[in-house]
């Protein structure tokens, strides 16, 4: 039996493992970032190029293994846009850590709010993709939902914040602030995006 599965049968490979270690990976570094927000602690955001670095391996693995295998548990397109959005979420994280040192921002805890919203976002992304293995679409579309609701709360306090933004003189402070929230709404969109995606997945499976 051994010798038919390793040169006979078609290599298989648990997907379903795969994208829940790389959705972790990708919930941890979002953690990393409302850590920082919350204790008003900019040196927390040492661990996010750690834990990004771990997240592109991941993703590479991924990929990798999706072009080598013959049989998927989902359509490939699908799993291949989960795997590279999973990716994005991870790198805009990572993009906001890098504007943040660049424009020397002193603090991001006025962001804490937003952050927050984005953290209960992967959170439910994460667990949709950790039921996507029991082929029930109706467990999964209630979380796309919710995120749908946060993703426009998230675009509404982005909005109030730049209004307030611009009735400051700081051009510096203005521009600056102005391109970490919008960093922020991208991760918020790419959150979005994966769960339809997800949804899509779950429901071709039925």
């Amino acid at each position: 039996m051994g010798f038919i599965n390793r040169f006979i049968l078609p290599k298989t490979v648990d997907f379903d493992q795969a994208l829940q270690a790389q959705a972790g990976i990708m919930f941890t570094t979002l953690e990393d970032l409302y850590q920082a927000s919350k204790n008003d602690d900019l040196s927390a955001l040492s661990r996010i190029s750690l834990h990004a670095e771990k997240a592109r391996t991941m993703k590479s693995n991924n990929m990798k293994q999706l072009l080598d295998v013959f049989i998927t548990p989902y359509d490939k397109e699908s799993i291949y846009r989960l795997i590279t959005q999973l990716d994005w979420i991870t790198l805009s994280i990572k993009h906001f850590s890098l504007e943040t040192t660049a424009y020397h921002i002193d603090s991001i805890q006025q962001f804490e709010p937003v952050i927050k919203q984005l953290v209960d976002m992967a959170k439910l992304l994460k667990q949709g993709i950790n039921q996507l293995g029991a082929k029930n679409p109706k467990a999964i579309a209630p979380k796309s939902a919710l995120i749908n609701d946060h993703y426009d709360d998230v675009v509404t306090h982005c909005a109030e914040l730049v209004a307030q933004l611009l009735q400051q003189k700081d051009c510096k402070q203005i521009i600056s602030h102005r391109d970490l929230l919008a960093q922020l709404k991208d991760i918020a969109m790419r959150i979005f995006v994966s769960a339809y995606t997800l949804e899509d997945m779950a429901i071709k499976i039925t």
